[in-house]
């Protein structure tokens, strides 16, 4: 049986102290970047494996952060790439990130529960926020660290929890005013069902900049239908705005946006940048996933190191327009 790896084998490869491969593995942010890079090429070249349980009762904390996995729809899932980014952020700073599925707010509360009694995280990462969402205030209840990636829709002045999310109406105003410089007029907007917050976000982008040509030519309100999301009626939903006089559209996300390029030769534009769009040509607002995922993982770094921060962090990214051939 070959002999065991300890810390001490780590610290004389990289030349440093045990108290050094220790902080790297516990507190990473204590050490300057170039050690830390030292120290895990010595644990992977060497094969070193951290006791978890040994830690976990030296430190009090699992280094675990949790996080749910989002349902895809017409085969897109735009948080494989925000996934991909909490991963890799997590694991520089020293966590590894374990993901669970809940169909609701109650399912989902009750996993935060069976959660806690087997693993311990030390934080988690919501997704998915809205209206009236209670899973915010469980958490916050038991004085448990966590982040949104999305804001507490109908909270006051952004409410009192750490969050961070992408501006959609920053983004269907922008992809709106693409269209106007174009030189359409009578731009049709395909969302989702009124009271989403996401939804209803992205389509006062779409209102804000057909206003600002002037009032006359708005159509908010006209040239707008409303869909549960899926290809099939956006589809539909598109054929009835341009019967309606529709010369382009902007839509609430690539699944809408690839239902509704089948209703006619209009220009259309998506959201999320899914690999789908790219594929198929589809011009689309490209959210910032990885760069929101660093920033989920760096509040929750702070909260989990800082028990008394001054404020919560609330962090509001800009996504960008990628013109391809539809628009």
């Amino acid at each position: 049986m070959p002999e065991k790896v300890t810390i001490a084998d780590v610290a004389r490869r990289a030349n440093v102290s045990r108290q050094t491969v220790s902080n790297v593995l516990n507190s990473p942010d204590l050490v300057r970047e170039e050690t830390r890079e030292r120290v895990r090429q010595a644990v992977e070249e060497l094969g070193y494996r951290v006791n978890q349980a040994a830690r976990r009762m030296r430190t009090g904390r699992s280094r675990l952060l949790a996080v749910r996995i989002e349902r895809t729809q017409d085969g897109m899932n735009v948080f494989d790439r925000f996934l991909h980014g909490l991963t890799e952020s997590a694991a520089k700073a020293g966590y590894r990130v374990i993901l669970y599925s809940a169909d609701d707010d109650q399912s989902e509360i009750a996993t935060f529960d069976d959660l806690l009694g087997a693993y311990e995280p030390d934080a988690f990462v919501l997704t998915g926020t809205h209206y009236g969402d209670v899973r915010t205030s469980w958490l916050a209840e038991r004085e448990l660290a966590f982040v949104t990636f999305g804001r507490p829709w109908g909270m006051p002045e952004g409410g009192d929890h750490p969050w961070v999310d992408v501006d959609g109406a920053a983004g269907t105003a922008a992809a709106t005013r693409h269209l106007l410089d174009a030189g359409h007029r009578r731009i049709g907007f395909i969302g989702w069902p009124e009271g989403s917050g996401v939804g209803d976000d992205r389509r006062s982008g779409w209102v804000r900049a057909l206003g600002d040509t002037s009032p006359e030519d708005s159509e908010a309100g006209v040239l707008e239908r409303r869909t549960d999301g899926s290809a099939a009626e956006g589809e539909t939903a598109a054929r009835e705005l341009i019967a309606a006089g529709a010369t382009a559209l902007v839509c609430v996300s690539d699944s809408v946006a690839l239902g509704a390029m089948q209703a006619g030769p209009v220009p259309v534009i998506g959201f999320d940048d899914t690999p789908v769009a790219a594929a198929i040509g589809l011009t689309s607002l490209s959210q910032p996933l990885s760069d929101a995922a660093v920033r989920c993982v760096r509040v929750l770094t702070r909260l989990l190191e800082d028990d008394s921060p001054d404020k919560p962090d609330h962090v509001l990214l800009q996504p960008s327009l990628v013109i391809r051939r539809t628009a």
